[in-house]
């Protein structure tokens, strides 16, 4: 059915990130992990061809579809013409303003799929089936002390619960990509770790994994020139000195944030 699609329109994919999801069941699978109900306002990143919004416009009353490319939002309009209840943002997903939904299902461009993920948190949504690259998606679930654990997972675990559904393999694309991929669930919930300041806190996650492999006490000073701690070295002496001899991979994302807030606080008693 895609690659009717496709030849039908004269749409060739495998540029900006266009790689056309054609397995039926997959297709299938994402839609009823989201387990969508009437009434909800379901938001589609990349739309694409349309064939998940299809699918997604089955179950509800609403489904708002975002699309860069100019051409695939003219196949969009003329597949659905007639649907009254789809909304067309003609777009970039890190540009536009978001009217308000109730879950995201989507197909993900997997070159943007940090900044498309952090721009959702900025939104209430209830739930979020995802598909990402296959590596990115390990990076969301992984464990402190892994390879995967980055500043990807500790952020995102600040916003949200995330699990893996399923693996995809290359060849459920149109055109087929060179890596494989993976479907996300996301349930956004309230932090499960206090934190003083969330801005600093995210910039300070982001600030020492760039220096991972160092130990604490010297990502922090040579990372500094990103979070602008006044006295650094001596903030620093003052933390807990067993975790300061550890690297940031080593600590999971509530003892990252208990730091964060001793920081803050001491900012503050300057």
């Amino acid at each position: 059915m895609v690659r009717n699609i496709l030849n039908y329109y004269g749409i060739r994919g495998g540029q900006l990130d266009q790689h056309f999801l054609a397995d039926e069941r997959i297709l299938d699978k994402i839609v009823e992990a989201a387990h969508i109900v009437p009434g909800e306002k379901v938001l589609e990143i990349g739309a694409g061809i349309g064939n998940l919004t299809e699918r997604l416009l089955c179950y509800t009353d609403k489904v708002i579809a975002v699309e860069l490319d100019h051409k695939l939002v003219a196949i969009l309009e003329d597949r659905f013409k007639e649907e009254k209840k789809l909304q067309i943002i003609h777009g970039d997903i890190l540009e536009v303003e978001l009217p308000d939904f109730d879950k995201v299902v989507a197909n993900l461009p997997y070159s943007i799929s940090s900044e498309i993920t952090f721009k959702l948190f900025k939104h209430h949504f209830k739930l979020g089936i995802l598909m990402y690259q296959y590596e990115f998606a390990q990076r969301l679930i992984a464990k402190p002390g892994s390879d995967n654990y980055s500043r990807l997972t500790v952020n995102t675990s600040y916003f949200a619960d995330v699990s893996l559904l399923m693996r995809v393999p290359k060849g459920a694309f149109f055109p087929p990509p060179q890596v494989d991929s993976a479907v996300v669930k996301i349930c956004p919930r309230p932090p499960p770790f206090a934190v003083i300041d969330s801005n600093f806190f995210l910039k300070f996650v982001t600030a020492i994994f760039t220096k991972r492999r160092k130990k604490l006490k010297n990502a922090i000073i040579e990372s500094n020139h990103m979070l602008g701690i006044r006295n650094v070295k001596q903030i620093v002496s003052q933390l807990p000195e067993d975790m300061m001899k550890l690297r940031p991979e080593n600590l999971d994302p509530a003892q990252l944030a208990a730091l964060s807030n001793r920081i803050v606080e001491m900012q503050q008693e300057v």
